[in-house]
């Protein structure tokens, strides 16, 4: 399979199953290491968390969530 465009890897990443997704993640984090703290921040200054963010802000609010 040749992944020639980022596109057709989008495609792929999307394809992947979740074990396979995690798999890339590590094989990602161990051959683009990047401090978690600086992509987090990258992410929350793009916006890329609000969704989750607010999403586990509404669960607190409506009780669905257990203390640890």
């Amino acid at each position: 399979m040749g992944l020639s465009t980022v596109q057709e890897i989008e495609r792929a990443i999307r394809a992947l199953k979740p074990r396979e997704l995690e798999e890339l993640y590590s094989w990602l984090d161990e051959s683009c290491p990047q401090p978690l703290d600086t992509r987090v921040q990258s992410d929350l200054t793009a916006g890329r968390l609000d969704k989750a963010i607010h999403r586990a802000l509404d669960d607190e609010n409506n009780g669905r969530v257990r203390p640890l």
